[in-house]
């Protein structure tokens, strides 16, 4: 593996990515730049006029529509390495709510707000309840959805045949989490749920079907159209429910839910069977191949990665249908909620339909703003943010308010979806039918905002906030109060930020009421330390005391805070047990029968809960011999907490003054007799060279403490690589951790070389704001001197990680079950600086083809490599791969690929991107035999940018490699 995040992705023969091969990506369009156009077209336009979209999307310049975002270059992450989402492409940018699985993110508020009004798939927000169904292209080109149930007709449709048989509609939808603002709720009581902050929205072009256009073809038998008869009671054999079901394998069952039977065949509800989004195929975590779209309703109605459909008499009787997405009165504590069935079966609490809501975008969290020292000179500053509402409505009003509500100020308010009004869109190759010309339904977020003197921010400095509230044109108002709750879901209580004076008034600092995750900030999170309740918001001198807004009689009937969790999750009679560092680490392996994990000092052993763990086994196997405290306080109810009880095994043995992890105990000194590297433990090491290769890559070697000590990395295998400095605006410490696989081979001792592609700022952005993702690390490196080991700056390594290992003559160990295989041809296909994985194990082979007997090397591995580059000049470690061809006589077959369309006329080898084609010419023959055992001999190693090895897992299919048994995606 190379570059994690910098360079490429694993998700190749996953689902036909349409991504950029290249990190540039057009500016963001920022929802001020959206609304002057709007204004205008809405002040001039008199006539409808039909504006076809510009066919290429990504490439769109129209200018009649909301920008198409292109989007932006995403790969792998580190963080995801060691779970079962590995092979996902995923925005480095996101916040991860849940810690390293299930994948539960949102985009930084800035980030989504900067995007506009259509947000790019890699920053849209990602609810996941376990493990992402992994559904290969050739999968998703044959996916099938079944219509069963009580319908006249049982049917299955393919994505073709859905396109084929009914007419192709595409619409603007807003997608919100229920569970949006979460954290707010849980700043006063911990409810069931995790920290959501305010970006858990996002809005896009989805493109699909009517559900509405299918049942009407299978026809619901006995249609019972009443909204309540007998208040949700079945009605046997008439259909009243539409029952919805996904791929994902949960520890209780599927995923699924339903809708009335009424409410889906109504076409003016736009509810959709959908397979684009923005012009894109869905990617893995947004449902590949196809997936429900409820506009105006939460997203936890939307079911992912759909595959049946089916007419009921009863609502569905999936686990997750009752026990998640209610809204439970707020005297329902959340251990009542847990041990109180009947509240989840009551079909009263089911949430349904989005509520009125609003945030403040900007100014963001921790935004300073200098004052002006003439203060007369009426200086002002724009307040800005976003409002949706649900159930088709519009929004009608946004005021922001500086006193509590004693006077507002009205904002203005831009509508984009509005331009899909004025100018639809009635055939398009791809869209279909794009217009809202003939229905008064919104589904999509609007954009508001407002000026505000800066004078009136000075005179409440310190004591006030600024306050927004939404309006929806059915009067539907977002209250001055919270409305707890034990799910914490639906949070629409006013979004306050809160203003403070600095430097004697000349500087202003905004502070937003959370920060999401399991990050500390926020004013509500400073209130609670301070002994007061963030549900009733006062600054300054004339805030009521502590003991007027604290204790329990401001909390919901029998919760606890914070300070009983300890408590709870201690079993007394482990109490006096002690655990040794040398007993934890026999229980650190997370695919041993017996995971161990240590919370606030305890050990706890996961064995018993592996199956029942609502967030499936992955979440504790990765938890193994580690502590856990950070994310499992963050996201875990008072009642989960007490289920921990159950598990307790003994208090951690107290740790030296010098141990930097639980495991770190076993740690005294590094031996330089045993390898360097140790997968649990980071070690520094020094940067003491750095060779420039070409104008964006490097290769940095850094030196190990002993300079005869070995690495510890099996071929084909990576390491992880910190970089822990301060930050110099802040003086906040940061951290940011990349996966590379090293240029040395595996044998070089007391130091490791990294091949690294630099992401230089784009000519749209700063250094310290880079457009893409990956450029944070590699300017750290790109920026750092000689031998900087310091307080402020320091470099560690972590390893070794990954699924592949080259064993030696001819054999590998990979899947399934990490099973040994001998191989006699090898197929390597790379991308830019995806060389690197595929050149450690072609550097391996070659070592071992030249070092052995000539009348041996025939019966060596003979390789075939494709290399894929832009330009001549980007090809990386040519001079070695031209070298290990000539040595090797004929067992290694090269072939470059480039893709400038400004080649010299002497270029001999291919030119454009590597497609059927150049596989067909330039590879073995797929192994192709009926008997399994004959297709171990034959192996492709495919590592590049997402969009190349979307292609190449294509192309391989097509040409009859197995992709499960013998391509290896790094």
């Amino acid at each position: 593996m190379d570059q994690l995040v910098d360079s490429r992705s694993e998700s190749g023969e996953d689902w036909p990515s349409s991504l950029p091969s290249s990190p540039e990506s057009s500016p963001p369009t920022t929802p001020q730049s959206c609304s002057p156009s709007l204004t205008a077209k809405l002040q001039t336009a008199h006539i409808v006029h039909e504006t076809p979209l510009n066919s290429s999307v990504s490439d769109n310049d129209d200018t009649s529509h909301p920008p198409i975002p292109k989007s932006e270059p995403i790969l792998p992450l580190p963080t995801d390495s060691q779970t079962p989402d590995h092979w996902i492409s995923r925005d480095s940018r996101m916040i991860r709510l849940t810690g390293k699985h299930p994948c539960n993110v949102e985009a930084p508020l800035s980030a989504l707000f900067k995007a506009g009004f259509l947000t790019p798939q890699n920053l849209f927000y990602v609810r996941s309840h376990g493990d992402t169904p992994r559904i290969s292209l050739k999968q998703g080109q044959e996916w099938k959805l079944r219509i069963h149930g009580l319908v006249e007709k049982e049917l299955e449709f393919s994505i073709q045949e859905l396109k084929e048989k009914f007419p192709v509609i595409t619409l603007p939808v807003t997608l919100v989490c229920a569970g949006n603002r979460r954290k707010e709720q849980n700043m006063v009581v911990k409810g069931l749920g995790f920290n959501w902050g305010a970006a858990g929205v996002s809005t896009g072009l989805f493109t699909g079907v009517y559900l509405a256009d299918i049942l009407a073809y299978c026809k619901p038998k006995n249609p019972l159209l009443s909204a309540y008869p007998s208040y949700d009671k079945p009605v046997p054999g008439r259909a009243r429910h539409v029952i919805f079901e996904g791929a994902d394998e949960l520890p209780k069952g599927k995923y699924g839910t339903s809708q009335r039977l009424s409410w889906a065949m109504d076409r003016s509800k736009g509810m959709l069977i959908s397979w684009g989004l923005n012009g894109e195929d869905l990617s893995p975590d947004h449902g590949y191949p196809l997936r429900l779209v409820v506009p105006g309703q939460i997203g936890g109605r939307m079911v992912k990665w759909l595959q049946r459909i089916e007419v009921s008499d009863c609502e569905s009787q999936h686990h997750l249908h009752f026990f998640d997405n209610k809204l439970l009165p707020t005297t329902v504590t959340a251990d009542q909620a847990r041990n109180e069935d009947k509240w989840w079966y009551d079909p009263k609490y089911i949430i349904n339909e989005l509520n009125v809501n609003a945030a403040v975008c900007s100014p963001a969290h921790d935004d300073i703003l200098e004052v002006a020292s003439d203060v007369s000179m009426m200086q002002k500053i724009p307040v800005e943010g976003y409002a949706y509402t649900g159930g088709g409505r519009r929004i009608t009003r946004v005021e922001v308010t500086l006193d509590d509500g004693n006077t507002w100020k009205l904002c203005d308010i831009s509508y984009p979806e509005d331009l899909y009004r004025i100018y639809p869109i009635k055939s398009h190759p791809y869209f279909g039918k794009l217009d809202l010309s003939t229905t008064d339904m919104s589904f999509s977020w609007c954009f508001w905002k407002v000026e505000i003197e800066v004078k009136s921010l000075l005179a409440v400095r310190d004591a006030g906030f600024i306050a927004v509230r939404a309006m929806d044109e059915a009067l539907s108002i977002m209250p001055r109060d919270m409305y707890w709750n034990a799910t914490s879901m639906m949070n629409s209580w006013w979004f306050r930020v809160a203003i403070h004076g600095e430097n004697n008034g000349q500087i202003l600092r905004f502070e937003h009421p959370t920060v999401p995750g399991n990050a500390n900030g926020g004013w509500m999170q400073r209130m609670k330390e301070a002994g007061l309740n963030p549900k009733f918001p006062r600054l300054g001198e004339n805030s009521p005391s502590s003991s007027s807004l604290s204790g329990e009689s401001m909390k919901p009937q029998g919760s606890r805070g914070d300070e009983d969790a300890k408590g709870v999750m201690i079993n007394p009679d482990k109490l006096s047990t002690v655990i040794t560092s040398s007993q934890l680490a026999e229980h650190a392996d997370g695919e041993g029968p017996s995971p161990w994990f240590v919370v606030e000092g305890h050990v706890y052993d996961g064995t018993g809960f592996l199956l029942a763990h609502p967030g499936g086994e992955q979440s504790i196997r990765l938890a193994a011999g580690e502590d856990a405290t950070e994310d499992f306080m963050a996201i875990h109810s008072m009642d989960a907490k007490k289920m921990l009880r159950d598990y307790h095994i003994g208090k951690l043995e107290q740790p030296s003054e010098s141990s930097r992890s639980p495991l770190a105990q076993l740690e005294t000194q590094d031996d330089p007799s045993k390898p360097f590297l140790e997968p649990k433990v980071w070690k520094k090491v020094r940067l003491v060279h750095k060779r420039e290769i070409s104008h964006d890559s490097r290769i940095f070697r850094f030196a190990l403490p002993h300079e005869d000590q070995l690495l510890g990395l099996p071929v084909g295998q990576h390491v992880y690589l910190r970089v822990k400095k301060v930050d110099d605006a802040t003086g906040k410490p940061e951290i940011v951790q990349r996966a590379y696989t090293p240029y040395s081979c595996s044998t070089q001792r007391g130091f490791i070389d990294l091949l690294i592609k630099v992401y230089f700022p784009s000519n749209e952005s700063s250094q310290k704001d880079t457009a893409f993702s990956g450029g944070q690390m590699t300017m750290v490196l790109e920026n750092m001197g000689i031998d900087t080991n310091t307080d402020e700056l320091t470099v560690e390594l972590k390893g070794p990680i990954g699924h592949f290992t080259y064993i030696g003559s001819g054999r590998v160990q990979w899947k399934p079950n990490n099973s040994i295989r001998n191989i006699k041809r090898l197929a390597m296909i790379a991308g830019g600086s995806g060389i690197t994985p595929i050149w450690s194990t072609l550097k391996a082979i070659a070592d071992e083809y030249l070092a052995c007997p000539l009348s041996e090397q025939v019966s060596r591995v003979e390789i075939w490599l494709i290399y894929g580059n832009r330009e001549e000049e980007d090809i990386l470690i040519r001079q070695e791969i031209d070298q290990l061809s000539h040595y090797m006589k004929g067992r290694l077959h090269v072939w470059h690929v480039l893709s400038s369309k400004k080649l010299n006329e002497d270029w001999k080898m291919g030119r454009g991107h590597i497609g059927l084609e150049c596989l067909q010419r330039h590879l073995p023959p797929a192994p192709s035999t009926p008997n399994d055992a004959d297709l171990e001999d034959t192996l492709a190693l495919v590592c590049g940018p997402p969009a190349m090895e979307a292609n190449v897992s294509a192309g391989l299919q097509k040409l009859g490699w197995n992709l499960e048994k013998n391509v290896v995606f790094f």
